[in-house]
């Protein structure tokens, strides 16, 4: 039976809470541009990365593919303000789509490539940066920014970058392969651009201080505060710790990662909680024991 607008809700059944009323999503509104030059257009009503890309797509007339990733605040492929779990309520969107298509062939005479790989939560793996000096800085046409789109004719879109990351690690040396790249769409003033490959400790955050919409894979948005100056170094360590052992960058994924510490009593339970939440990753005993002790100890130092 239908109630009439504006009607009182009827009495809860005794000894039976009423039912609580449903959580509404967070209605902000976002600007957004295209990286290499359009309009600007206003989305809302997301709740994780693919809903945002799909948003992005329905104001400017593409296909939610055509995205690679977004920076925050500036047109440029600025590694530093890339859009990740978190987007400042004040933040200007800039999607960055596909451009032209490149192959290039690599023949790995060391271990380590010299890469580090991201991706945009939404199936394109990405270079995130180039180590100075390394095999693939010295292959010019290849440059930060760039998807991995294939590796010796096996496409990888829809794999996470830790697995990307695999596959180029167990590469067998001294044999050739062939990566096929699919770079961001440029505009005039950033052809020919290559970025530099320092780190920055506020490398992938949104500046802290200010309400930030949180992007979840599982479950709505939420408005939270910015993290507290302990979270922002502990996640930069474990962050560091992430590229080090797996040659990925990932500022969400250590975010994650320093949540579960501070709930852990011991390592045990770290390794027990990192398990049940992120185990697809394998984490090996070693890295657990890096996490504790980059979260853990300075906090019982305090």
């Amino acid at each position: 039976v239908g109630q009439e607008p504006g009607a009182p809700e009827p009495p809860a059944a005794e000894g039976i809470p009423a039912p609580r009323p449903s959580r509404a999503r967070p209605r902000l509104v976002f600007h957004t541009q295209l990286a290499h030059g359009s309009p600007t257009g206003r989305i809302e009503g997301f709740t994780n990365v693919k809903e945002l890309y799909a948003k992005i797509a329905e104001v400017f007339s593409i296909s939610p593919t055509e995205i690679l990733f977004c920076t925050l605040n500036t047109h440029k492929v600025d590694m530093q303000k890339l859009l990740g779990g978190q987007i400042g309520l004040e933040d200007f969107i800039f999607a960055h789509v596909r451009g032209e298509t490149k192959e290039v062939e690599v023949t790995k005479t060391e271990d380590a490539l010299g890469l580090t790989i991201t991706d945009n939560g939404a199936g394109y793996a990405f270079i995130k940066r180039i180590k100075e000096g390394s095999i693939i800085n010295r292959i010019q046409t290849v440059c930060v920014g760039d998807s991995i789109e294939a590796i010796n004719d096996h496409t990888i879109v829809g794999c996470r970058h830790y697995e990307v990351a695999r596959m180029l690690r167990e590469l067998p040396q001294a044999q050739p392969f062939t990566l096929r790249l699919v770079q961001p769409k440029k505009a005039f003033d950033m052809i020919g651009q290559r970025t530099r490959s320092s780190k920055s400790p506020g490398e992938g955050r949104v500046a802290s201080g200010k309400e930030t919409l949180r992007l979840r894979a599982q479950g709505l948005a939420t408005l939270e505060e910015g993290p507290n100056p302990f979270e922002e170094e502990a996640a930069r360590r474990v962050d560091d710790l992430l590229e080090s052992y797996m040659g990925i960058r990932d500022s969400e994924l250590a975010s994650t990662m320093v949540e579960v510490a501070k709930e852990s009593p011991s390592m045990a339970q770290l390794a027990r909680g990192l398990d049940s939440v992120l185990g697809e990753f394998a984490f090996p005993q070693e890295f657990v024991a890096e996490v504790w002790g980059a979260v853990c100890h300075p906090k019982a130092g305090q």
